[in-house]
C-alpha cells in the first residue's frame, strides 16, 4: 500500500521470538527430564497438565490469527481487484501465479525425491515397524476431484469464513472484486470501506503479534516436554537430511528469484525473517499470513498482486510441504524394505503434484495426502506412525519454507508485472 497508517517503527519482535524459541527448548527439556522419568506420560500426570496449558496458550494465538485472516483476505483481494479495473489483468496475474506455483511444486517434489534416494534415511533406521493394521489417527479424507471442488467453490461465504477455507474465500472475493470493478463509481463506497478494513485488520495484526513470543515459547516447550530432545537424536539423520533439503530448496528459490530481483532479494529476506520465524516457532504457515502480507507491502510488493498471489499461494504453493511428501513416502518405503523403481517414483511425483491440491484447507493435509499415496503404491499406511512423533518438528521447517516460497512468488510476480516499488 502506498501509505501505512498501521506501520510501526522497527522493534525487537524478532529478537523476542528467538529468545522465546530458545527458552521453550530449555524449559521443555527440563520438564521432560524432571517429570517424565518413565518415558510414558500418564494422562493425569503433572507434566501432561503443564503440556495442556502450553497447548492452550499456543491455540489462543493461532485462533487470534485465524480471526484476522478471512477479513484480511477479502478486503485486500477485493480492493486490489477493484483497482486493477479489468478482468484481463486479474487473469494475467492469476495465470503467472499458477505457472510459478506448479513449477515450484514440481521442483520441490523432484528435489525431495533426489535427496531421499541419495541419503536413504529409512534404510538404516533400526526401530520396530508398526503392524500393517495399525491406525494412523488421521481423518478419513481421500484427495478426490470431488473434495478438490468442494474446497474451491463455497456454498456460503459465511461458512467459508467460519472454517477459514482460504481458497473458497478467494473465489468469493474474486467474484466480488470483479463486480466492484465493473460497477466503477457506484461501488467506490464499498471499496473505500474495505480499504479501511484492510488497514484496521493490519493494525489488529500488530496487536496480536505482541503475543507471538508467548505462543512460540509454548509450542516449543510443549513438543520438547512431550518427546524430549532425545527424539532429535533417534531420528537425527532423517531430520538433518530433511532440513538440509529445505535449506537447499530455499537457496535454489532465492537464486532463481535473484534473476528477477537482483540484490533486493537480501532486502526481501530481511523483511520476511519475522514471519518465517513465527511460522517456524508455531509450526503453522497460517500464523504468519497477516504479518507476511504487511511485510511484503513494506518491501515494495504491489498490494494488488499480493492480495491475489498470497491467498492463492497458501493453497497451491506450499513448497516445504511438497518436499516433505516425497521425503516421507520414500522414507517409509525404505524403512519397510520396499523397493520403488524410478518409474513408480515419477508416477508418485505426478500423483502428489495433483492430489496435494485436493485437500487444501484440511487439517494435517500433508499427512492425509501421504497416507493416500502410500495405499496407492501398496506401502502400509501404518508406516506414518514412524513419523507422527516428529511431525511437529518437521512441520516447523516446512511451514517456514512455505512462507519463504510464497514471499518469493509475490515479489517475483510483482516484478514481472512491473509493479515492484
Amino acid at each position: 500500500m502506498t501509505t501505512h497508517p498501521h506501520a510501526q517503527k522497527p522493534n525487537r519482535q524478532t529478537l523476542y521470538v528467538v529468545i522465546a524459541l530458545v527458552l521453550g527448548i530449555v524449559v521443555g527439556e527440563w520438564l521432560n527430564l524432571t517429570l517424565n522419568v518413565s518415558g510414558d506420560i500418564n494422562p493425569d500426570s503433572t507434566l501432561n497438565q503443564i503440556i495442556s496449558v502450553f497447548k492452550v496458550l499456543t491455540e489462543i494465538f493461532l485462533r487470534l490469527v485465524k480471526m484476522i485472516i478471512a477479513p484480511l483476505v477479502i478486503s485486500t483481494l477485493v480492493v486490489g481487484m477493484a483497482k486493477m479495473g479489468d478482468i484481463n489483468t486479474v487473469g494475467r496475474i492469476g495465470i503467472k501465479a499458477l505457472l510459478w506455483f506448479f513449477s515450484a511444486s514440481l521442483f520441490s517434489l523432484l528435489l525431495g525425491m533426489l535427496l531421499v534416494n541419495v541419503f536413504e534415511p529409512g534404510s538404516s533406521l533400526h526401530i520396530d515397524l508398526p503392524t500393517v493394521g495399525a491406525a494412523t489417527g488421521l481423518p478419513d479424507i481421500k484427495p478426490t476431484l470431488n473434495t478438490f471442488a468442494a474446497h474451491i467453490f463455497p456454498k456460503s461465504v459465511v461458512e467459508a469464513m467460519a472454517d477459514n477455507e482460504i481458497l473458497q474465500i478467494v473465489v468469493f472475493s474474486m467474484f466480488f472484486g470483479v463486480a466492484c470493478a465493473s460497477l466503477g463509481e457506484l461501488a467506490q463506497p464499498m471499496v473505500k470501506l474495505l480499504d479501511s478494513l484492510t488497514h484496521i485488520m493490519l493494525k489488529v495484526t500488530s496487536y496480536v503479534m505482541h503475543y507471538a513470543p508467548v505462543a512460540v515459547f509454548s509450542a516449543m516447550a510443549s513438543v520438547i516436554a512431550q518427546h524430549g530432545i532425545g527424539v532429535l537424536l533417534t531420528y537425527g539423520k532423517f531430520i538433518g537430511e530433511f532440513y538440509f533439503g529445505l535449506l537447499l530448496l530455499c537457496t535454489f528459490l532465492g537464486c532463481f528469484s535473484f534473476l528477477f530481483l537482483g540484490r533486493r532479494i537480501l532486502s526481501l529476506i530481511s523483511h520476511i525473517r519475522e514471519p518465517m520465524l513465527l511460522a517456524f516457532g508455531t509450526a503453522s504457515s497460517e500464523s504468519a499470513y497477516p504479518k507476511l502480507l504487511q511485510q511484503l507491502e513494506r518491501f515494495g510488493c504491489d498490494e494488488k498482486v499480493c492480495g491475489l498471489v498470497l491467498p492463492l499461494g497458501y493453497s497451491f504453493n506450499l513448497d516445504g510441504s511438497m518436499m516433505y511428501m516425497t521425503f516421507a513416502v520414500l522414507f517409509i518405503a525404505q524403512a519397510y524394505g520396499i523397493d520403488m523403481p524410478l518409474a513408480d517414483q515419477l508416477l508418485m511425483l505426478l500423483v502428489l503434484l495433483f492430489t496435494s491440491k485436493g485437500v487444501a484447507g484440511v487439517p494435517r493435509a500433508s499427512l492425509i495426502v501421504i497416507s493416500a499415496t502410500l495405499s496407492m503404491f501398496k506401502i502400509p499406511e501404518a508406516g506414518l506412525l514412524l513419523l507422527l512423533g516428529i511431525d511437529q518438528i518437521l512441520d516447523m521447517g516446512r511451514s517456514a519454507t512455505n512462507v519463504f516460497g510464497n514471499s518469493v512468488a509475490s515479489a517475483v510476480i510483482s516484478r514481472w508485472e512491473k509493479a515492484l516499488k
